[in-house]
């Protein structure tokens, strides 16, 4: 299986979509203990559990809904470092960006780096009038980063089925 299409290049960063050979990584980065704390355990424990969620999710939302989340590697090639994209979810209104990235490259700016380039994604090749982001009370280092990528304040959220209320945050104009 070959490497999914690329949807956005910046200076050091290529995101495109995954595809069923990330599972490796899938599989490192949904049991890292952040990802567990701030997102959430998806049940991923082996490789063919990370291939399933991979198509029954990202590759699944491709095609149901013309976006989803998006692996995050070294432009000049390399290890996947992250994710980054965007998300319909039940619940919300509109569709929200995630991201998520190794513990490695915490700090170096490649969060903000891919979610500007998702949220230019978003503007001109979705066009989007507008994308939310949702994220638990405590992660104050995603909340710094939606804040700094220009997204507001839009209250708490309780999204069907969970029993936890997160905090909402939405881009103040078109994107």
């Amino acid at each position: 299986m070959s490497a999914g299409t690329s949807i956005a290049t910046t200076a050091r960063l290529r995101l495109r979509e995954l595809v069923e050979d990330d599972a490796g990584f899938m599989l490192e980065l949904l049991n890292q203990p952040d990802f567990l704390r701030f997102i959430g355990d998806r049940g991923v424990r082996d490789l063919e559990q990370a291939r399933s969620y991979l198509r029954d999710g990202p590759i699944a939302s491709y095609a149901r809904h013309g976006m989803g989340m998006y692996l995050v590697e070294p432009r000049g090639g390399g290890a996947p470092i992250g994710l980054c994209g965007l998300v319909v979810r039940d619940g919300l209104p509109g569709p929200d960006i995630g991201f998520a990235f190794l513990p490695a490259y915490y700090g170096q700016g490649y969060a903000f780096e891919a979610a500007s380039a998702t949220l230019a994604h978003a503007r001109t090749a979705l066009s989007l009038p507008r994308v939310l982001a949702i994220v638990s009370p405590g992660n104050d280092r995603s909340i710094a980063l939606l804040r700094r990528l220009g997204l507001r304040d839009a209250g708490t959220i309780q999204l069907p089925g969970k029993d936890e209320v997160i905090l909402l945050f939405e881009t103040t104009g078109p994107g």
